[in-house]
């Protein structure tokens, strides 16, 4: 199941909370830019003229010290779990602003998952990358250009479904008992799903693989992949919502 110190309990001391401390930042960039790193090498399949890898980059630097500051201890055992939320989110917020995918970028995507739809009703399972690519006449290369988009478009982050069960202005401190609150409902929900879709998650989130890396362990093809954490997602908003 996915491990549930994605969202910890952040400081809770009865009903209590104090200011983080001050960080010493150098410190902080120092232990944990291996953080921003991994990241950014997940989300590098999306850099554009627009948002380059060494954007990217800053980005997750930025999202790293923000972590730091409302986290307060960052020698705590959790503080890389909430780091990573912060850091990943910062750099899709840029992306989804920027609207990385080109119209004809967003066109092949829509036309790949269109091709992928008609083709499991016609075939009666899930088609092969052959199929699809005989079916799009392409080439391998183009379709996994595709898949990255089509994921790309699809991508909702976990962390966002964290983050609207809680108060997330800019300047506040972070309520421990809220995080716990969202924390168990979100254990709740995740158990909800079968054990294939918290695999996926569990792979995406926790271990940061890639799609085709997924689509390996799972042993199912990209757009599959895509489908099935677009509908995992989509289960998590649902419950988490009623």
């Amino acid at each position: 199941m996915l491990d549930m110190n994605i969202e910890h309990d952040y400081g809770v001391q009865g009903h209590h909370f104090t200011e983080p401390s001050p960080i010493d930042e150098t410190a902080l960039l120092k232990k944990h830019t291996v953080l921003v790193n991994r990241i950014v090498n997940q989300l590098r399949v999306h850099a554009s003229p627009h948002c380059s890898v060494e954007d990217m980059q800053q980005l997750g630097l930025i999202g790293l010290l923000e972590a730091g500051r409302r986290y307060g201890n960052v020698d705590d055992e959790n503080f890389p779990a909430f780091a990573v939320c912060r850091i990943r989110g910062a750099i899709l917020d840029e992306l989804r602003r920027l609207d990385w995918r080109s119209r004809q970028t967003r066109q092949q995507a829509h036309e790949l998952n269109d091709i992928t739809r008609d083709l499991m009703r016609s075939l009666g399972r899930q088609p092969t990358d052959a199929e699809i690519i005989k079916a799009l006449g392409t080439d391998k290369k183009d379709l996994l250009a595709r898949q990255n988009a089509s994921l790309a478009g699809e991508m909702q982050s976990l962390d966002q479904l964290i983050e609207n069960g809680v108060d997330t202005q800019s300047n506040a401190v972070y309520d421990g008992m809220a995080h716990e609150h969202t924390r168990r409902s979100l254990e709740t929900a995740l158990a909800k799903l079968s054990q294939r879709d918290q695999l996926l998650l569990t792979l995406f989130y926790q271990h940061e693989l890639n799609l085709n890396e997924i689509a390996l362990v799972l042993d199912l093809t990209p757009p599959r992949i895509c489908q099935l954490h677009k509908k995992a997602l989509n289960q998590l908003n649902h419950y988490l919502s009623s």
